[in-house]
């Protein structure tokens, strides 16, 4: 049986698990013990440490080497497929992801509730004051540099674009897409293009980036943050299995597992990047007047890879830390330059009337299932869509956030993750989304003429949001001045979504390694650009977005266990059943 640490600070190496593997919980009653005498029994055959080992020597030292050369070998596989058929991958899963979401989206939206209810059992329950580690363990980064991991990894740049975009759309009332804009704004009554409408927009808007989605990242997060520092267990997703299935997390059901976790963040990573750069690249025209072409988009691939893998390379403590926390100032400069330049009164208005609004509705939205096609349309176009995402970015998300929590409460965790993040994100959609409500609220030909409605409904995002910037400060040096801010936001938030993942995705194949061999952070990185750069080229990236939110559906499912799992095991511990950092 394993040792008790040395100190009880630290946290066994993912070699300590393997070698001398986790007592599994012991229960003070003798019919317990021997029940779980009878499974160390029936899970010997199954410890092949040999299965689970790292590497010690040659190229794959310490990481597992049939993991990575099963990841590298899939990637490749799903490249080749998506590249050399983009058309046949995008119609296979695409029919795939509409067929989930229109037979699960009653399932996504009730579990997505379970999930929040999960949350508020946590903060309210004494499991609360459970610490992710040992008893004495405190906090490893400090609050602001806590938060800006967070907000940067788990926002990236669609909040950009949608910020000023979603609103937009949910403004509108011609139905451009075949489906009506708002139907909750329809339902309210605030059918006619003004300002309850717009505040319904926003609303909506939030409900689609903030406490719902934000508490999928907080199960996962938790589940694996509490195994890993609390239990012992390596930082992997199969730990969130151990109450289940005990320590058979070290044979090929756990492999299966991490390699899911892989492949989702590779393809995550890759065609969030593959997309963004086109955005990127008509940023930079409208700067410096470079063509946005493939060779373009191409350069920006290399460069943000590269100063992805150099942050990835130095760690959570310097590169992501410090790139994390300018993407804040930053982001502070941006946002108070469209207050400040805007219509200043009338946002601070909105801001109070929408957060009012958005609490008051944000239970019933959850629960509201569609009654006619046409809104049934809407909601699996936008919400299902939205929860199949979050679900599908939730390993990655999840990981890296557990991975900077060590020593947090369990509660300082769920109300820090849930509520920290959503508050900054709904007073950023607030005050970007209110310019361009405001632009077309008060357009001079009438309500809804200011062109930001047209150019949503072409889905000609980058130029929405240029244009509101344009609307706020003018087409000078200090429209120039915000553009180029704008565009360093874009990078920036790309790089953080890269080197987090890139850090993720080493540490699964490490068998939770919190400080993965730099030479594989390197192959992964320069690995995630070439996935993207190809899949460019070869027009194959929106055939691999509908894979990745199509496998959002079994992921669903895990995640929903990792919940079970975490509830397990806290009660047991309350119990005083379960083996922990703190009682070893």
């Amino acid at each position: 049986m394993s040792k008790a640490p040395s100190s009880p600070n630290r946290r066994p190496t993912t070699k300590d698990i393997i070698i001398a593997p986790l007592e599994p919980p012991q229960s003070s009653n003798d019919n317990d013990n021997d029940n779980d005498n009878d499974n160390d029994n029936d899970n010997e055959a199954i410890r092949d440490h040999t299965l689970t080992e790292l590497s010690q020597t040659g190229f794959f030292r310490g990481m597992h080497k049939g993991m990575s050369i099963a990841s590298a070998c899939l990637v490749l596989a799903f490249v080749l497929f998506t590249g050399l058929a983009p058309e046949f991958a995008g119609s296979l899963f695409g029919s795939t992801r509409g067929w989930i979401e229109q037979t699960f989206g009653n399932y996504y939206l009730i579990s997505v509730m379970a999930l929040i209810a999960m949350c508020a059992y946590i903060v309210l329950s004494r499991h609360g004051s459970v610490r992710l580690g040992a008893d004495d363990s405190r906090p490893e980064f400090s609050n602001f540099a806590w938060f800006s991991m967070l907000f940067s990894a788990g926002t990236g740049i669609g909040i950009l674009f949608f910020g000023v975009a979603e609103p937009t759309f949910y403004l509108d009332n011609g139905g451009a897409l075949g489906y009506p804009n708002n139907p909750h704004a329809d339902l309210a009554g605030a059918t006619a293009i003004g300002r309850e409408r717009a505040i319904d927009a926003l609303r909506v808007t939030m409900f689609h980036w903030g406490m719902h989605g934000w508490a999928i990242y907080v199960i996962v997060g938790m589940s694996l943050a509490y195994f890993a520092y609390r239990r012992g267990l390596p930082l992997a997703l199969r730990s969130s299995l151990y109450p289940f299935i005990g320590d058979r997390i070290y044979g090929p059901i756990g492999h299966t597992v991490d390699i899911i976790g892989v492949l989702g963040c590779v393809f995550g990573v890759a065609t969030s990047l593959g997309f963004g750069v086109s955005q990127i690249a008509v940023g930079l025209e409208r700067l410096v007047g470079i063509v946005p072409n493939l060779n373009t988009q191409l350069i920006l691939i290399a460069t943000i890879s590269t100063i992805s893998v150099v942050s990835a390379v130095s760690g959570v403590k310097r590169g992501i830390k410090i790139i994390s926390e300018l993407n804040i100032g930053v982001s502070v400069l941006v946002i108070g330059t469209f207050l400040l330049g805007g219509p200043t009164l009338w946002l601070l208005h909105l801001l109070g009337d929408t957060l009012l609004d958005y609490a008051i509705h944000i239970m019933p939205m959850g629960l509201w299932i569609a009654d006619t096609p046409d809104e049934a349309q809407w909601q699996q176009a936008w919400t299902i869509l939205y929860w199949g995402w979050w679900l599908a970015w939730s390993p990655f998300v999840g990981l890296f956030i557990a991975r900077i929590s060590r020593g947090r409460t369990l509660r300082e965790f769920v109300l820090g993750v849930l509520l920290v993040p959503t508050t900054i994100i709904c007073v950023w959609l607030i005050i970007f989304g209110g310019n361009a409500l405001y632009q077309e609220l008060h357009a001079t030909g009438g309500p809804g003429t200011g062109g930001l409605i047209e150019l949503v409904n072409a889905w000609n995002l980058p130029a929405a949001l240029f244009a509101t910037a344009d609307g706020i400060v003018g087409t000078g040096a200090l429209g120039w001045t915000l553009s180029a801010l704008l565009v360093f936001l874009l990078m920036s938030w790309f790089v953080t979504s890269s080197d987090s993942g890139t850090l993720v995705l080493t540490t699964l194949l490490s068998l939770g390694n919190d400080d993965p061999p730099q030479r594989f952070r390197i192959f992964w990185g320069v690995s995630i650009g070439l996935v993207a750069a190809v899949l460019l080229v070869a027009d194959g990236l929106k055939a691999l977005q509908a894979a990745l939110i199509a496998a959002a559906l079994p992921l669903s499912v895990v995640i929903l266990l990792m919940a079970a799992g975490v509830l397990v095991s806290l009660l047991r511990e309350a119990r005083g059943e379960a083996t922990t950092l703190a009682n070893r």
